[in-house]
Order: C-alpha cells, then structure tokens, then sequence
C-alpha cells in the first residue's frame, strides 16, 4: 500500500511541476514589481481550467503527503533508531601501540626501502 501511494505521490509531484511550467507568468522578478498583481486570492472573476487543475494536484499531493506521513507512523510503532543502536553489540578494543623499534628513525647499517637508481 505504500509503494502505491508513493508512486502516486510522484506522478503527482511531476504533473503538478508540469501543469505549473504552462500557466502563464503574471508578473516578473517572482511576482515584484508593477506586473499584473492577480492571484489566487484576489477578486478574479473566473479561473482558467490550468489554475483549477493545479489546485486539484496540489490537494491530492497534499493528501498523499499526509497519508504517507500517517502510513509511516503506524510503521514505526513505537520502535526508534537510537533503539536499534543501543541493540548492536560494541567490542571496545584498545588500539594497539606500534612496537618501540618502529618509532625510531632507520640507522645507517639498514637497507634502504627505495631500489637502488637505474644506471
């Protein structure tokens, strides 16, 4: 049940993205300055069938959203994460000193590391 919804969740998501790129821009510079002013919540007499089927996919994605919020609260049934953590073992090792002679710069009897250069 979860995965249809989610699906549906998406295909809204993309056709409310869709239907919102055709409407017309009423004004520049994200609605500033003198373009237009009319809105959603101005006293427009009549909206277009784009501005109806918007607000239709916005309240079906809105509803989806909260369905799928309320699907994964009954999924989590009282679990938690840091639950889940606290149930995994930890094996506390102390981290293992190298050996004294490591630390100690190479003498000059010690063969070098690099090979000898190429005649």
């Amino acid at each position: 049940m979860e995965n249809v919804i989610l699906v549906i969740h998406l295909i809204l998501a993309l056709s409310l993205i869709g239907v919102v790129l055709l409407q017309r821009s009423e004004g520049g510079g994200l609605g500033m300055g003198g373009g237009g002013g009319g809105g959603a919540m101005t006293g427009r007499a009549a909206a277009s069938a784009l501005t109806k089927v918007t607000w239709v996919l916005a309240i079906a994605f809105i509803c989806t959203s909260i369905a799928m919020t309320v699907i994964a609260a009954k999924n989590s049934a009282g679990s938690s994460v840091v639950d889940r953590i606290r149930d995994v073992p930890v094996e506390q090792t102390a981290p293992i000193a190298p050996a004294a002679n490591d630390l100690l710069p190479p003498s000059a009897g010690d063969t070098p590391i690099t090979p000898p250069p190429a005649d």
